[in-house]
Protein backbone atom coordinates (compact mmCIF):
# COMPACT_ATOMS: atom_id res chain seq x y z
CA UNK A 1 0.00 0.00 0.00
CA UNK A 2 1.01 3.53 -0.80
CA UNK A 3 1.99 4.98 2.52
CA UNK A 4 2.64 8.76 3.40
CA UNK A 5 3.70 9.42 7.02
CA UNK A 6 2.15 13.23 7.49
CA UNK A 7 3.62 13.65 10.70
CA UNK A 8 7.10 13.09 11.77
CA UNK A 9 10.16 15.11 13.51
CA UNK A 10 13.81 15.61 12.54
CA UNK A 11 16.57 16.83 14.00
CA UNK A 12 20.17 17.31 13.47
CA UNK A 13 23.19 16.40 14.93
CA UNK A 14 24.98 19.76 13.27
CA UNK A 15 24.76 22.13 16.64
CA UNK A 16 26.24 24.83 14.75
CA UNK A 17 24.53 25.32 11.72
CA UNK A 18 20.87 24.35 13.22
CA UNK A 19 21.29 25.59 17.13
CA UNK A 20 18.49 24.18 19.58
CA UNK A 21 15.91 27.45 20.71
CA UNK A 22 13.10 24.94 22.32
CA UNK A 23 10.35 27.16 22.81
CA UNK A 24 10.04 28.36 26.11
CA UNK A 25 13.77 27.30 26.63
CA UNK A 26 12.46 23.58 27.82
CA UNK A 27 13.80 20.74 25.48
CA UNK A 28 11.30 17.93 25.28
CA UNK A 29 12.65 14.18 26.19
CA UNK A 30 12.52 12.74 22.78
CA UNK A 31 14.28 15.32 21.46
CA UNK A 32 16.95 14.59 24.07
CA UNK A 33 17.21 11.11 24.42
CA UNK A 34 16.35 9.52 20.64
CA UNK A 35 16.62 12.41 17.78
CA UNK A 36 16.94 11.45 13.98
CA UNK A 37 18.62 12.95 11.66
CA UNK A 38 16.81 13.64 7.90
CA UNK A 39 19.12 10.97 7.01
CA UNK A 40 18.23 8.89 9.31
CA UNK A 41 14.84 9.31 9.00
CA UNK A 42 15.20 7.99 5.19
CA UNK A 43 16.76 5.11 6.22
CA UNK A 44 14.01 4.32 8.68
CA UNK A 45 11.27 5.21 5.65
CA UNK A 46 12.93 2.79 3.12
CA UNK A 47 13.04 0.00 5.69
CA UNK A 48 9.19 0.22 6.34
CA UNK A 49 8.54 1.02 3.20
CA UNK A 50 6.98 4.49 3.69
CA UNK A 51 7.63 6.92 0.16
CA UNK A 52 7.06 10.16 1.58
CA UNK A 53 6.91 12.31 4.86
CA UNK A 54 5.56 15.46 6.04
CA UNK A 55 8.55 17.02 7.93
CA UNK A 56 6.53 18.95 10.92
CA UNK A 57 8.99 21.24 12.60
CA UNK A 58 10.09 19.89 16.22
CA UNK A 59 8.89 22.97 17.96
CA UNK A 60 9.78 22.00 21.51
CA UNK A 61 13.75 21.93 19.90
CA UNK A 62 13.86 24.29 17.72
CA UNK A 63 11.36 27.20 17.71
CA UNK A 64 10.33 29.28 15.34
CA UNK A 65 13.45 28.54 13.49
CA UNK A 66 12.58 26.26 10.57
CA UNK A 67 15.60 25.54 8.60
CA UNK A 68 16.59 22.14 9.13
CA UNK A 69 13.07 21.14 7.92
CA UNK A 70 13.33 23.64 5.11
CA UNK A 71 16.78 22.54 4.13
CA UNK A 72 16.12 18.82 4.23
CA UNK A 73 12.96 19.28 2.39
CA UNK A 74 14.73 21.68 -0.26
CA UNK A 75 17.33 18.54 -0.49
CA UNK A 76 14.98 15.49 -1.35
CA UNK A 77 12.23 17.20 -3.10
CA UNK A 78 9.34 14.70 -3.86
CA UNK A 79 10.27 12.85 -0.88
CA UNK A 80 10.13 15.55 2.20
CA UNK A 81 7.92 18.36 2.58
CA UNK A 82 8.08 20.43 5.61
CA UNK A 83 5.94 22.12 8.00
CA UNK A 84 7.13 24.97 9.77
CA UNK A 85 6.12 26.73 13.21
CA UNK A 86 5.10 30.87 13.10
CA UNK A 87 3.71 32.79 16.07
CA UNK A 88 0.59 33.73 14.64
CA UNK A 89 0.28 36.97 17.51
CA UNK A 90 2.98 38.96 16.07
CA UNK A 91 1.86 41.83 14.06
CA UNK A 92 3.95 40.47 11.05
CA UNK A 93 2.26 37.01 11.23
CA UNK A 94 0.51 37.09 7.66
CA UNK A 95 3.32 38.42 5.98
CA UNK A 96 5.89 36.61 7.04
CA UNK A 97 3.69 33.25 6.60
CA UNK A 98 3.37 34.10 2.96
CA UNK A 99 6.97 34.65 2.47
CA UNK A 100 7.69 31.44 4.16
CA UNK A 101 5.11 29.51 2.33
CA UNK A 102 5.44 28.20 -1.49
CA UNK A 103 7.51 26.73 -4.32
CA UNK A 104 11.13 25.97 -2.18
CA UNK A 105 9.56 27.18 1.12
CA UNK A 106 6.93 26.01 3.52
CA UNK A 107 4.23 23.15 2.46
CA UNK A 108 2.28 24.27 5.69
CA UNK A 109 2.80 25.67 9.33
CA UNK A 110 1.56 24.07 13.01
CA UNK A 111 0.48 26.07 15.66
CA UNK A 112 1.68 24.42 18.91
CA UNK A 113 -0.67 25.46 21.78
CA UNK A 114 -0.15 22.61 25.20
CA UNK A 115 2.24 21.34 26.94
CA UNK A 116 5.14 21.35 28.90
CA UNK A 117 7.37 23.62 26.48
CA UNK A 118 4.82 25.70 26.17
CA UNK A 119 5.14 29.25 28.27
CA UNK A 120 1.66 30.75 27.55
CA UNK A 121 -1.62 28.49 28.02
CA UNK A 122 -5.19 28.97 26.86
CA UNK A 123 -6.87 29.68 23.48
CA UNK A 124 -4.31 32.17 22.24
CA UNK A 125 -4.44 31.30 18.80
CA UNK A 126 -7.96 32.07 18.25
CA UNK A 127 -7.50 35.64 19.70
CA UNK A 128 -8.20 38.37 17.76
CA UNK A 129 -4.23 39.31 17.11
CA UNK A 130 -3.95 35.93 15.63
CA UNK A 131 -6.90 37.20 12.66
CA UNK A 132 -4.46 38.55 10.43
CA UNK A 133 -2.95 34.88 10.35
CA UNK A 134 -5.79 33.02 9.95
CA UNK A 135 -6.69 35.47 7.06
CA UNK A 136 -4.00 35.00 5.15
CA UNK A 137 -3.23 31.21 5.49
CA UNK A 138 -6.79 30.82 4.03
CA UNK A 139 -6.09 33.27 1.10
CA UNK A 140 -2.47 31.22 0.72
CA UNK A 141 -4.05 27.73 0.96
CA UNK A 142 -1.88 26.84 3.83
CA UNK A 143 -2.60 24.21 5.77
CA UNK A 144 -2.30 24.56 9.60
CA UNK A 145 -1.86 21.83 11.93
CA UNK A 146 -3.46 22.74 15.54
CA UNK A 147 -1.95 20.80 18.11
CA UNK A 148 -4.41 21.57 20.66
CA UNK A 149 -6.80 19.75 23.17
CA UNK A 150 -10.60 19.18 22.76
CA UNK A 151 -12.44 20.30 25.82
CA UNK A 152 -12.58 24.11 27.01
CA UNK A 153 -10.86 25.01 24.07
CA UNK A 154 -12.86 23.26 21.48
CA UNK A 155 -15.70 26.47 21.89
CA UNK A 156 -13.07 28.52 20.37
CA UNK A 157 -11.61 26.21 17.65
CA UNK A 158 -15.92 26.51 16.31
CA UNK A 159 -15.58 29.90 16.34
CA UNK A 160 -12.11 30.29 14.36
CA UNK A 161 -13.71 27.37 11.51
CA UNK A 162 -16.48 30.00 11.46
CA UNK A 163 -14.93 32.76 11.15
CA UNK A 164 -12.52 31.88 8.73
CA UNK A 165 -14.21 28.78 6.45
CA UNK A 166 -11.82 28.51 3.87
CA UNK A 167 -9.19 27.50 6.23
CA UNK A 168 -8.00 23.90 5.99
CA UNK A 169 -6.82 23.05 9.62
CA UNK A 170 -4.86 19.84 10.58
CA UNK A 171 -5.99 19.18 14.09
CA UNK A 172 -3.18 16.96 15.79
CA UNK A 173 -3.64 13.71 17.18
CA UNK A 174 -7.34 14.48 16.36
CA UNK A 175 -7.26 16.77 19.41
CA UNK A 176 -6.43 13.83 21.88
CA UNK A 177 -10.27 12.77 22.69
CA UNK A 178 -10.74 10.57 25.49
CA UNK A 179 -11.16 7.36 23.66
CA UNK A 180 -10.09 5.37 27.06
CA UNK A 181 -12.95 6.57 28.95
CA UNK A 182 -16.08 5.78 26.56
CA UNK A 183 -15.06 5.30 22.61
CA UNK A 184 -18.47 5.81 21.73
CA UNK A 185 -18.77 9.66 23.37
CA UNK A 186 -15.89 10.66 22.08
CA UNK A 187 -16.59 9.62 18.38
CA UNK A 188 -19.31 11.59 18.57
CA UNK A 189 -17.55 14.42 19.89
CA UNK A 190 -15.19 14.68 17.19
CA UNK A 191 -17.70 13.56 14.57
CA UNK A 192 -19.70 16.86 15.45
CA UNK A 193 -17.30 18.83 14.26
CA UNK A 194 -17.34 17.42 10.74
CA UNK A 195 -19.87 19.75 9.76
CA UNK A 196 -16.57 22.34 9.17
CA UNK A 197 -14.97 21.36 5.83
CA UNK A 198 -12.01 23.27 6.34
CA UNK A 199 -11.43 20.72 9.41
CA UNK A 200 -9.14 17.79 9.07
CA UNK A 201 -8.16 15.47 11.24
CA UNK A 202 -4.38 13.89 11.68
CA UNK A 203 -4.66 10.36 12.96
CA UNK A 204 -1.49 9.51 15.16
CA UNK A 205 -0.33 6.48 17.78
CA UNK A 206 -1.93 8.62 20.19
CA UNK A 207 -4.92 7.48 19.73
CA UNK A 208 -4.41 4.61 17.54
CA UNK A 209 -2.82 3.06 20.74
CA UNK A 210 -6.49 3.74 22.57
CA UNK A 211 -8.42 2.18 20.05
CA UNK A 212 -6.48 -1.06 20.16
CA UNK A 213 -7.10 -1.27 23.53
CA UNK A 214 -10.59 -0.70 23.36
CA UNK A 215 -11.06 -4.07 21.65
CA UNK A 216 -14.59 -4.41 19.26
CA UNK A 217 -15.11 -0.86 21.15
CA UNK A 218 -12.93 0.86 19.03
CA UNK A 219 -15.71 0.95 16.51
CA UNK A 220 -17.64 2.65 18.45
CA UNK A 221 -15.11 5.90 17.86
CA UNK A 222 -13.86 5.02 14.12
CA UNK A 223 -17.54 4.61 13.12
CA UNK A 224 -18.98 7.62 13.28
CA UNK A 225 -15.72 9.84 12.64
CA UNK A 226 -15.11 8.28 9.51
CA UNK A 227 -18.65 8.70 8.55
CA UNK A 228 -19.07 12.29 9.41
CA UNK A 229 -15.72 13.54 7.64
CA UNK A 230 -14.94 10.32 5.45
CA UNK A 231 -11.45 8.88 4.71
CA UNK A 232 -10.52 12.38 2.65
CA UNK A 233 -10.64 14.55 5.61
CA UNK A 234 -8.25 12.12 7.78
CA UNK A 235 -4.17 11.58 7.47
CA UNK A 236 -2.03 9.03 9.09
CA UNK A 237 1.39 10.39 10.77
CA UNK A 238 3.36 7.90 12.78
CA UNK A 239 5.04 11.27 15.33
CA UNK A 240 8.44 9.61 14.70
CA UNK A 241 10.88 9.78 16.81
CA UNK A 242 8.20 11.09 19.91
CA UNK A 243 6.49 7.79 20.04
CA UNK A 244 8.64 5.82 21.69
CA UNK A 245 7.64 2.70 19.07
CA UNK A 246 10.19 2.32 16.09
CA UNK A 247 8.37 3.49 12.79
CA UNK A 248 7.64 -0.11 11.66
CA UNK A 249 5.63 -1.00 14.37
CA UNK A 250 4.00 2.47 14.38
CA UNK A 251 3.02 1.75 11.04
CA UNK A 252 1.63 -2.27 11.96
CA UNK A 253 -0.33 -0.26 14.67
CA UNK A 254 -2.14 1.86 12.04
CA UNK A 255 -2.56 -0.81 10.14
CA UNK A 256 -4.12 -3.64 12.61
CA UNK A 257 -6.75 -0.64 13.86
CA UNK A 258 -7.67 0.23 10.72
CA UNK A 259 -8.01 -3.05 8.91
CA UNK A 260 -11.63 -2.60 9.55
CA UNK A 261 -12.18 -0.07 7.33
CA UNK A 262 -12.62 -0.05 3.27
CA UNK A 263 -9.53 -0.50 1.10
CA UNK A 264 -10.38 2.85 -0.13
CA UNK A 265 -10.49 4.53 3.02
CA UNK A 266 -7.44 3.03 4.14
CA UNK A 267 -5.76 4.51 1.03
CA UNK A 268 -7.31 7.69 1.94
CA UNK A 269 -5.92 7.86 5.06
CA UNK A 270 -2.31 6.49 4.61
CA UNK A 271 -1.56 8.45 1.55
CA UNK A 272 -4.37 10.23 -0.46
CA UNK A 273 -5.44 13.40 2.60
CA UNK A 274 -1.77 13.74 2.59
CA UNK A 275 -1.07 14.44 -1.13
CA UNK A 276 -3.71 16.70 -1.14
CA UNK A 277 -3.12 18.87 1.76
CA UNK A 278 -0.10 19.10 0.84
CA UNK A 279 0.62 18.91 -3.34
CA UNK A 280 4.36 19.10 -3.05
CA UNK A 281 3.88 15.37 -2.20
CA UNK A 282 2.27 14.55 -5.78
CA UNK A 283 5.70 14.75 -7.32
CA UNK A 284 7.57 11.69 -8.24
CA UNK A 285 9.58 9.99 -5.35
CA UNK A 286 13.01 11.89 -5.40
Amino acid sequence: MDVVDAHCHIISDDLTRYPKAPIGGKQSEWAASRPVTAEGMVDRMDATGIDQAVLVQATTHYGYDNAYVLDSSRRRPGRFVAVGTVDPLRPDAADSLEAAFGEGGLAGVRLFTSGSTVPTQGEWFAAPETYAFWERAGDLGVPVCLQMRLGPATKQLVELLERFPGVRVLLDHIGYPDIAASPARAGAEVAELAVHPGLHLKLTHRNLERLRDAGERAGDFLGPVVEAFGAERIAWGSNCPAAEQSLPELLALAQAVLVVLSEHDRQEIFAGTARRLYPGLAGARA
